[in-house]
Parts: structure tokens; sequence; C-alpha cells
């Protein structure tokens, strides 16, 4: 069944911002939804504008939509004003590109990107009329699946979702579609479907497998309750990204402004660096580049298929690519002739071109991005940063001389081992810079975010400050940066430790998202919606501790949650680098020498 025409112009009538849920934009895919064995739903978990920024749905879009078998669709969440007309009209939430009601999809595929889009999850499904809880669910009904970053540790949602797929989801997602049309032509059911799911090697099923808890909170063991389960669940590496048919050249144009309204392209995968307290740099491991001319190649073909007036290059570390002077000076030449801006954010400041960046300063500005993290040179040891406050200060200022006038400076707060004397070295640093840069008009913004320990990092065991020194620690340097020229800004403090509670939570959390999600929780990543009161509430009638999960340091023998999710990298080697950070010792980056992490071997 499909919105009726007259019922869905209704609805468009009466919210803001109709062009959310019209589709039709250039580059969308239709097809003949009959003659597709699988239909699929790439569900994204918040609004139309922030889901169209993110590559990966582009990616995987393009890579389903290739197979004949398969017809991908797009699903977001709608806005409030409209999730109240729909509940209102007793619409069910449905496709983009058909208006299909996604109940009668085949597979619902969630990209959790972050963790507090978690209520959304729950949210969407309700509005589609499938039950929250996998174990409610019936054979008529859709296989809700997960994937993406927060797909690394799957436990917090694991009673909602039927399976996760884990790493980079190109070819597994594939597969998957593949083996769920056969089993559709052959009539066999859920269950028959889970058991050869098993044998894709990034497939988890949660179903197929059982916490035990001691009586102190800790996991006593993780126990298979099928036995072809495998043993334990492999991410999966996309190891090879320069085959030209599975990046979009034809990505979706939204119709209207997007948070990142721009052509993208993904130049590398995965960071060399090693700084502890990022999940990105060990999930994305081992580095694989594009090469060079794909790129260029690609961003030509996707300027001229979007007409997009900015060129954005994507990786955790852009100045890092092996080939980046070459790169640039190329695509900043294509630029000039098409008259469009190139965006390069994730810059670092120790590899930074003179060069590139000269010819960048001579056409179109866009912004530069820095990441310093933290204040003085010792806690920048400690997270394995590996950057000298002059390497900082020389890189802003190159920068200024060229004719940037404004930058952006990340920092963290609550770094493990932080000091004052860290706090007093941001503020330093940022004085120093605007010293460095007169008589020049110039202006740096400050972002302030707070440390978030996360699986499969070195510092997973480490506890997060609670929220009383977070305030102490926001509120301490917001006084030192009342310069001229400087604008400063946090990350909310409560935001950080309901974060922190499901990037490193068990199943039993299930339970508070469902009583939350019942008290209204929605778009807790949005400032105006986020009620951690309502949370409190919701904590304390499952009977659970935030602290536990987020204030809790852990030994290094403890069971943790997402044990059997296994990254590739060396739980020994994690356990080195913590020690490492304790002495403020830095190790080698993989251009160096090899760190011995295993995801080489």
């Amino acid at each position: 069944m499909i919105l009726l025409r007259e019922a869905f112009e209704k609805l468009l009538k009466r919210v803001e911002k109709p062009a959310r849920y019209i589709g039709g934009e250039i580059n969308e895919i239709k097809k003949d939804a009959s003659r597709s064995d699988v239909r699929f739903g790439f569900a994204f978990p918040d609004k139309y504008e922030i889901g169209m920024s993110y590559l990966g749905l582009q990616i995987i879009y393009h890579v389903l939509n290739r197979k004949e078998n398969v017809y991908c669709e797009r699903i977001f969440a709608p806005a409030p004003d409209m999730e109240t007309l729909m509940k209102e009209e007793g619409i069910l939430l449905f496709t983009l590109e058909t208006k299909t009601p996604v109940r009668e999809l085949d597979i619902v595929g969630f990209t959790l990107q972050y963790e507090l889009s978690y209520t959304n999850v729950l949210n969407m499904l309700s509005l589609a009329g499938i039950p929250i809880f996998s174990s409610d669910r019936t054979d008529d009904m859709p296989l809700i699946i997960g994937g993406g970053p927060c797909a690394m540790n799957p436990e917090p949602l694991a009673d909602f979702f039927d399976l996760f797929i884990i790493g980079d989801g190109e070819e597994a997602v594939a597969s998957l579609c593949d083996l769920y049309g056969k089993c559709k032509r052959a009539g066999e059911s859920r269950e028959d479907f889970f058991k050869k799911a098993c044998a894709i090697e990034s497939v988890y099923i949660p179903a197929f497998y059982e916490p035990v808890y001691m009586d102190n909170g800790e996991i006593k063991e993780i126990k298979k309750t099928f036995e072809f389960a495998g043993n334990g669940v492999k991410r999966s590496i996309r190891n090879d990204l320069n085959m030209e048919e599975d990046f979009p050249e034809k990505c979706i144009v939204p119709i209207i402004e997007t948070v990142h309204n721009r052509a993208i392209v993904e130049i590398f995968r995965g960071c060399w660096r090693g700084c502890r307290f990022c999940q990105a740099g060990m999930i994305q491991r081992p580095v694989r580049e594009r090469s060079k001319d794909n790129i260029i190649r690609t961003a030509k073909n996707q300027l001229a298929a979007t007409g997009h007036e900015e060129l954005s290059l994507l990786s955790l570390s852009t100045s890092d690519h092996s080939e980046f002077e070459p790169l640039v000076l190329e695509l900043m030449e294509m630029c000039r002739e098409s008259n469009v801006s190139l965006s390069l954010p994730s810059m670092r400041l120790d590899s930074l071109s003179h060069k590139a960046l000269h010819e960048i300063g001579g056409y179109k500005k866009s912004g530069l991005t820095f990441a310093p993290e933290a204040g003085t040179e010792r806690l920048r040891n400690v997270i394995n940063k590996n950057l000298t406050e002059e390497n900082i200060i020389e890189s802003v200022n190159r920068a200024a001389t060229l004719g940037w006038n404004t930058v952006k400076l990340y920092f963290m707060i609550g770094l493990p081992t932080e000091t004052y004397e860290d706090l007093d070295g941001k503020a330093d640093t940022v004085r120093k810079i605007m010293e460095a840069c007169r008589p020049k008009r110039f202006n740096i913004t400050v972002s302030i975010s707070n440390f978030v320990p996360k699986a499969h990092t070195a510092f997973q065991w480490e506890a997060q400050d609670n929220d009383d020194k977070l305030r102490k620690k926001h509120n301490y340097p917001k006084e030192k940066l009342r310069i001229r020229g400087v604008n400063f800004n946090y990350h909310d403090s409560d935001m950080s430790i309901l974060e922190a509670v499901f990037a490193r939570g068990d199943r039993r959390l299930s339970d508070v998202l469902a009583k939350a999600w019942k008290k209204g929780r929605k778009f807790d990543g949005w400032s105006e919606h986020f009620d951690y009161e309502c949370w409190k509430e919701a904590f304390k009638e499952a009977g659970i501790s935030s602290d536990f999960y987020c204030s809790r340091p852990r030994n290094y023998d403890e069971i943790l949650p997402w044990e059997h999710i296994d990254n590739l990298v060396a739980k020994e080697f994690l356990i080195r680098e913590n020690e490492k950070a304790k002495l403020a010792e830095t190790s080698e980056n993989c251009r160096q020498g090899c760190a011995g992490c295993g995801i080489c071997m």
C-alpha cells in the first residue's frame, strides 16, 4: 500500500519544510518495486537535512541500487510537527522514494552514527507500526538491522535489533540482501535466515548470544545460544577503495539546505596516527587510500552530476594522504576552472603543505579546522597526539600569512590524567596564536568537547569525569579565553555523560532506553529537545545507575560488553597503549614503524 497522494499533500501544507518529505531530488533512483526481490529501507535516525549530509547513505544507496534484485529507498525521522500530524491522520512512517509504509519493506537498515540517536530508532519503529522489541516481531515484518560506528558496541540496542553488520558495509550488506532474497524465494522462516546469516563473518545476531552477570553488575560470561554462531564476530574491511563501481558519482542532490550541501569524496579510510581516545582511528584500521587519479576523476564527475559549488575531501586526517600536495594542487586547478571552493577538513597541524596552503589561499577560502585536542605537550603525549606547541602556532600563523582570517580549534576536556595546568595550556596556546598573527585581523573559534571513553580504544577502561568536574572545567577556560577575536563554545556535559553510558553499556540499558522513549525522549542530540531529568527518571525506574557505566574505571580482566565483537585490533595492544598513556609516553605511528596493533598480521 502506498500513501495516497491527496492525503500526503494535505500533510505537506501543514508542516515546516515540506521538502523534507517529498523526494524527487536530482539523481534519486526510482525502480519498479514489483520487480525487486528485496525492498530495503536505509533509515537515518534524524531529520532529512542531517541524514542527507552523510556520505555513507549515498554509498549504500548506490551499492544496493546497482543490484537488479534490490530496491533501496530512504527513510528519515519526521520532525515533531510532521510526527504529530501523522499520528492524527493515522499515517505510518513511509519511504521517501515511493511513499511506501516502512512496515511493508523486507529489510530496514539503521545507520548508528551517534549514541544520542537511539531513542529516534525506537520512535521510528513505532511510527512504522513495528514492535520496538525484536522478540515481539513476526515473520511478516521487516528485518531490523544496524550498522555504523555505534554498532561496534551493539549491546545497548541488542533487544531492539534482529542483527548488526560490524565494520564496512558495502560488501556485507550486499551479501546479506542476496541471502535474504534466496531465503525469501524458498519460503524460509526468519529463524532459518538468521542461522544462514551466521556464515557472513561480520553479521552479529544478538539472539544467539546471552550475557551472564555477576552480583556486582559486571559480566561473568557471554554464552552462545546457537552452536553455529561462529567464533565471535569479525569486523568487515573493505580493502580496495579504488573499485569505481562502489563509490557514487551521481549523488542525490538535496532540494533544501542541509548541514553539508557539497560534493564529498572519501580520499582514504582509517588513520595511522594512533590517538588513544579516538574510536574512529581504531575501528577503521588499516589505512586504505584512494589513488590521486581516482579521487580527481570522482570529484570531477560528482561536481558535473550535482552542480555543487563546494568540494570536500573526507578522511580522518586529510593532509595525511600520501599524495596530499599534488592531489590538492590538481584539485585546486580544477576547482578554479569550475568556480568551485575546496574544503579541507580534518587537517593535521604538523603535516600541512605550505605550497598547497598557498594555492588554496590564492583562490576561494573555505574554513580551516585544526584539532590540537589538549593544551600542553604532556597531555598531547598522553593521548599520543604527537604535536608540539611550535607545530600549532607555526601552522596557524602560516595560514594567517596566506590570507586566512579565521580558523577553528578543537580541544577536549576531561582526558585521562588532565590537570588544571593542562586547562591553562589551552588558553595560553590560543593567546600565543593571536599574538603571532598580529597585526593581521584574525579570529579563532575554540570548541571544547568532553572526553567520552569509547569501546575498542586504549581508553575504553578509563572513567569519565562526573558532571560536577566537567562543569568546573568548562567554566575555568571560559574566563581565560575572554580574548578579542576569540569565540568559545563547549559541548553540554549531560549529553556527554549519556553518550558515555551508551558507548560502553550492556543489554540492561534496553530497559532504560524503552522507558525514556515512552516518556517522550527523541532527538536527544538536539539541545532544544534534550531533557536529562527525564533520563534520570528512566534510570531510576529501571534500577540502573548511570555512574556504573560512565564514572567507573574498568580492570583489564573485566569482560566488556563488546568482548565478543572482534575489531581485529589486539586487546594486548590497547593495554600497552593505556599503560604508556599513564607515563605520558608516545608510540610510533604506522609510517614510522609498526606498533604491533595486530591489524596487519
